[in-house]
């Protein structure tokens, strides 16, 4: 770029205002190359798992290995293809993507625990206005081997909301924010993250709920100027979803002994977000439109309408 487009982008960046080296995407088409980047080598790697036998015919992940092998390979493809993207073709630091390197283990502890409290929050929600009953308190605890499981399984999440954060929050959200401005670069990437994850079978509402979810993380990270804080909060979310109460995520059921108490749905799937788990409950909805609102704030707000206008 030129001088001066260099200038107007650095006055959009919204992590790092390093210089672009190489070459960035047109706005326009970011969004569908960010699919291919995430399609491609999610293919090679479900292909990859076939042959091993890990995954079955619908591409779940088959046992505990399964599983594993299925958020390390599967995320590992895309987030070496991304990074190789970013320092090669646009030739611009991982600090420009939101990877600065500041006070970052204590960003992303502090989003571990949020995510862990936010999780909590919705179960809880679900259980006090009748949505589901609690039974087997700690039933892990039980099987030691389980809660080896549990403890590879957070260090698997941990790295898949990673990966998923530094693509979408920290790549697509600052390349498009670059080319156009933020406010459309954060719907972008919601909707685009919204696409790669979108099944016909699932109900609206986890479709809506996993859009407000991007919206939440881009809020997150354009407030702190990193992804350090919502890579963990994914992860952690993810994970206390899935193995402290055997509730599906996003559909996928990890079949293990909860770590805190099995939650068994007995209302309206509004409630309980049904076999999407509770990504798919109103209550969900309710907490990511609260949780943006109070991450932006009054100052929030005010350094996106400065980022718009950039």
């Amino acid at each position: 770029p030129g001088e001066g487009q260099l200038t107007l982008m650095n006055r959009r960046a919204i992590y790092s205002a390093d210089d672009i080296r190489g070459w960035l995407p047109w706005g326009a088409l970011a969004p569908f190359l960010g699919i291919v980047l995430v399609v491609l080598p999610s293919i090679a790697a479900t292909v990859v798992l076939h042959r091993l036998r890990l995954v079955g015919a619908d591409d779940d992940p088959i046992g505990a290995g399964g599983l594993y092998a299925f958020l390390l390979l599967t995320f590992t493809l895309i987030g070496l293809v991304v990074l190789a993207w970013v320092r090669f073709v646009e030739r611009r630091s991982f600090a420009s993507i939101g990877l600065v390197r500041r006070d970052a283990t204590k960003r992303f502890l502090r989003g571990l625990g949020v995510g862990l409290a936010m999780s909590s929050a919705i179960v809880a929600a679900i259980w006090l206005t009748g949505g589901a009953r609690a039974e087997g308190f700690g039933r892990a605890f039980s099987t030691p081997v389980t809660l080896l499981h549990m403890g590879a399984l957070l260090a698997c999440f941990a790295f898949q909301g990673s990966v998923e954060e530094v693509i979408f929050r920290g790549w697509l959200f600052s390349a498009v924010a670059l080319k156009l401005n933020v406010a459309i670069a954060a719907v972008v990437t919601s909707l685009v993250f919204t696409f790669l994850h979108f099944d016909p079978k699932v109900r609206p509402l986890f479709l809506v709920n996993t859009c407000l979810f991007s919206l939440f993380a881009c809020s997150w990270a354009l407030r702190a100027g990193d992804v350090w804080g919502v890579m963990a909060w994914h992860g952690a979310w993810n994970w206390l979803l899935g193995v402290g109460f055997e509730t599906p995520i996003s559909g996928l059921n990890l079949k293990m002994p909860a770590l805190i108490v099995r939650l068994v749905p007995t209302g309206r799937d509004l409630l309980t977000g049904g076999a999407q788990g509770p990504e798919g409950s109103v209550f969900c909805t309710a907490l990511l439109v609260a949780g943006t609102v109070l991450v932006l704030g009054r100052g929030g707000f005010y350094a996106m309408r400065k980022w718009s206008s950039g």
